[in-house]
């Protein structure tokens, strides 16, 4: 086992970045509630409200239109639980979107996707069209979680709108990663996580589109113009605001990124050329690499290359402790023995080459030792 850490994990969580740290730290020194009138309080709103503007920013929307909550999956539940008749769904959507979903009452249509994790567009216009009466709601990833695969929401959500729905796009793993124009893609709701792209934990927003209207999933106080009771979490949000102005100034070196995302899948097929990389042939964002080596056991990869000081995951964090396939992959049509194979490996603007050389030499390592157990 190794001291030195190599962390390819940042779809789990990004490290908090420096400048979120800095604003954060600075927020606890705030003494005042933002919703009080005073000097104090003044101090303290300002503090959200620069932090509303960074977010709204970031996502091409109007600081009006953002509304913090503690995360993606508060977000997520907002939409969701916002008394739809009818709801079309992805099924490779986040757990956080099929689960609240399913419990809502609602009609539930779960809409297929190819072997490349994109939905099919007869597919969707055939169900908006059966879907035809009520208060109806498309919900659809920007990016998926797992494997990276972007969908096509700004052409989905034009032929949702024009067939009376409302749409949602969860854009959790997006946001930091590639250009984001809430205005232009179309949507309603648009959901974001601070911890995904260099913010704290535990903070989140659900941007609205200006007249879009949800039931408070929080109620008993004025915050957030009434959308969300509770007195705000200022010093998260702050750290929030300072993340989204760092991520949104680094966007161009997602470039970057994706060029060392494909010379580690390059180099993974060289070593083990029987390894299957997840969605390849679809646009994925340019830091995500979903890999499955048949034969093998996810957790068994996840558990050697932790020893070897390489942090990656298997499947989704927020599911990964759970025993069985993951439903992303086994909606892309994975056989279940590919699927218990897949690792994910994501990257953030700070990964380096030495980070993927390392990956590199710790996965050659037990490629070497797979074959020599498979020759004794």
């Amino acid at each position: 086992m190794t001291s030195a850490r190599t962390y390819l994990d940042h779809n789990a969580t990004a490290p908090l970045r420096r400048e979120a740290r800095a604003a954060m730290l600075s927020a606890l020194d705030v003494v005042g509630n933002p919703s009080s009138p005073h000097g104090e309080g003044r101090r303290a709103r300002a503090l959200v409200e620069d932090a509303r503007e960074a977010v709204a920013a970031l996502v091409g929307a109007r600081p009006a239109e953002v509304v913090f909550t503690s995360g993606g999956t508060e977000a997520n539940n907002t939409v969701l639980a916002g008394g739809w008749q009818a709801i079309l769904v992805a099924e490779v959507e986040h757990d956080s979107v099929l689960a609240p979903a399913r419990n809502s009452g609602a009609r539930i249509v779960e809409l297929a996707v190819g072997s490349d994790g994109v939905i099919a567009a007869d597919g969707l216009a055939g169900a908006l069209r059966q879907t035809s009466a009520g208060r109806r709601l498309l919900s659809l990833q920007m990016a998926n979680n797992e494997t990276g695969v972007l969908q096509s929401v700004g052409s989905a959500a034009r032929q949702a709108r024009e067939a009376g729905f409302a749409v949602h796009t969860d854009a959790v793993q997006a946001a930091g990663r590639m250009p984001i124009d809430f205005a232009g893609v179309g949507v309603d709701y648009l959901t974001l996580s601070a911890h995904k792209l260099g913010g704290p934990k535990g903070v989140g927003a659900l941007v609205m589109r200006d007249g879009a209207a949800l039931p408070s999933l929080i109620a008993g106080g004025g915050q957030e113009r009434r959308r969300r009771a509770g007195t705000e979490n200022v010093a998260a949000i702050a750290g929030f605001g300072a993340a989204a102005i760092a991520a949104r100034a680094e966007l161009h070196r997602m470039q970057r990124v994706g060029a060392l995302r494909d010379g580690l899948e390059r180099e993974v097929r060289a070593v083990t050329p029987e390894a299957i990389i997840v969605g390849a042939a679809a646009d994925r964002l340019a830091n995500t690499t979903s890999l499955a080596l048949p034969g093998a056991s996810a957790e068994t990869l996840v558990i050697a290359l932790d020893l070897r000081g390489i942090a990656v995951s298997a499947g989704a964090a927020c599911s990964s402790g759970k025993v069985g396939v993951s439903h992303v992959l086994a909606a892309m049509g994975l056989a279940p023995e590919i699927a218990r194979a897949a690792i994910r490996i994501s990257l953030g603007t700070q990964s380096t080459e030495q980070d993927i050389a390392r990956f590199l030499g710790a996965w050659a390592h037990l490629a070497r030792g797979r074959r020599e157990r498979a020759v004794a």
